[in-house]
Formats: C-alpha cells, structure tokens, sequence
C-alpha cells in the first residue's frame, strides 16, 4: 500500500487503534470477550459498530485495523471476515498506541491524510466521522483532535464521569478522533512522551512544555489555543481544535460504568435527548 499514489486527495485512510493496554481490562473481565475491541454494546462487538461507521462516510477510503492479536480473530467471525475479504486490513499491534500508530502510518500512502480512532469508541456514527473530516479538511492545519466541551457532556449525561482538561476557556472531553495529513504524521514522535500522562494533563503540561506553562495551566491562565499552540510549536506540527456537537463523540468505553452507559444511550427511546437535538436542527 505503501508506494500507491493518493487517487482521490480528499478522502482519508481510517487506522483503528484495537489493542488492549492490560490484560486485566475491566472491560473485557466483566463481558467475558475474548478482547475489549469484541466487547458487546447493543449486542453488537464495539469494533464491528466502528468499523461501520467508517464504512458509511465516503471521505474513508479503506481502513487499517492494528490489532487485536491474530490468534484472537476466531472470537469475533464477523470481523475475521471482513479481514478475508479485505474490506479491513489487519495489522499487528506493538507495546502501545503511540508505536502502533506509527506502524500504521507506515503502511499508508505518504500523500494520503490519515484518521486516527479506536476501537472502544462504540458511539461513533458516520455523522461525526463526516463532520470531523470536513472541518479538518477546510483547515490550513497539519493535525487535528476532535474535542467535546464538558459544559455539554455534563448537560447531556449528569453524574457521568469523564477525563476533562480544565483551562481558562472552559474543560474539553477528548473524542479519540484526530486527523493528520502527511507533515502532521511528525506528531506521533511527540505523542510517545504523552502517552504515559494523559490522565494527569498538568504532569503532562510540565513534562513537554515546561513550567512556565504548567504554572499558567494550574493558575488557571492557559488557554486551549495557547495549549495547542505550545505543543505546535514544540513538535513542529501545526494543529487545530474540532469541536464537535454530539455529546456522545467523547464517549470512550474504558470502564464498566462507560459500557452501562453507552447501552444505555442506544437504549433511548425516540423522544430522547439525541432525537430532540435533531430535530431542532
């Protein structure tokens, strides 16, 4: 794949990251899956429900799936014949999201744009793929993440508790979506010393940006486009912010209570939050 010229510039390569970080995932412990990826939402194995939501937005042109482990593919028939049939490409992961990322990349066109998702993202719809993609496209950025304002995460599900990064302009949800086009590849060098702080976004600001930013972020001074702009500036990667509308996007499912709740959701009957916000559009 690698050496093939990108055909149609406007359309992206998927790559889904699908590894489990631990062999104890609550997740996977409290379904009985073989893997967190083939864990049932709805009935239906979270990696099946994102692949098809890539399948359904026509700006994906193929998608790259690293991981889960070949030898756990009889677990899941559905998603053993999709690899078959070549509608997915498999590849194996490595010892974290960073370092399978890369791999990814490496298996991509250099001319073509990459979208980078998981696969515990089990309420992802062709809806936010589509509208992530467009805005990414229609900015002069070499990277872009997918953000959801917690004021509407809490508004849309009270009591749930997310991973927020408080600062001064408001706290923001990550939607595991980000979009790179060939110079924003750089990135993933960058994202290798982030990885272990994500949880802990003021170690992180200390870590890879220094004090005078982790002192502005705990005083509550730093701002998400002074945020963005730092990192920019330290990996070389010009990158952007892609609010997203649909409180469910920054719905991850890493624990229990994040699987009660995303069945719960698809659970809803028509006069629901989502159906309400629809119709007002």
């Amino acid at each position: 794949m690698n050496n093939e010229p990108n055909k149609n510039p406007g359309q992206f390569i998927a790559l889904v990251l699908a590894a489990d970080r631990t062999t104890k995932d609550p997740i996977t412990q409290h379904t009985g899956a073989a893997c967190k990826a083939f864990a049932p939402i709805g009935g239906i194995p979270m990696i099946i429900r994102v692949l098809d939501a890539l399948a359904a937005c026509d700006l994906i042109a193929t998608t790259l799936l690293c991981g889960p482990p070949e030898s756990l593919h009889a677990h899941c028939p559905e998603l053993k014949q999709r690899i078959a049939s070549g509608q997915v490409t498999w590849l194996p992961n490595l010892d974290s999201p960073s370092r399978s990322a890369e791999n990814g990349f490496s298996h991509v066109p250099r001319d073509m744009p990459v979208l980078l998702t998981t696969a515990d993202h089990a309420l992802l719809t062709p809806n936010m793929v589509q509208s992530f993609l467009r805005e990414s496209l229609a900015t002069d950025c070499d990277a872009t993440v997918g953000l959801v304002r917690q004021k509407e995460m809490a508004a849309a599900f009270p009591g749930s508790k997310r991973t927020v990064t408080r600062l001064r302009d408001g706290g923001f949800c990550g939607c595991n979506l980000f979009a790179f086009n060939p110079r924003g590849r750089a990135l993933v060098r960058f994202w290798r010393q982030a990885e272990d702080l994500r949880k802990r976004p003021w170690q992180l600001i200390a870590q890879v940006l220094g004090l005078r930013m982790v002192l502005s972020y705990l005083f509550g001074f730093l701002t998400l486009q002074q945020a963005l702009d730092a990192v920019s500036e330290k990996s070389g990667v010009k990158i952007q912010a892609i609010m997203l509308d649909d409180p469910r996007a920054g719905i991850d499912v890493d624990k229990i209570e994040d699987l009660v709740l995303a069945e719960s959701i698809l659970n809803r009957k028509p006069h629901s939050f989502y159906s309400n916000r629809q119709s007002d559009q």
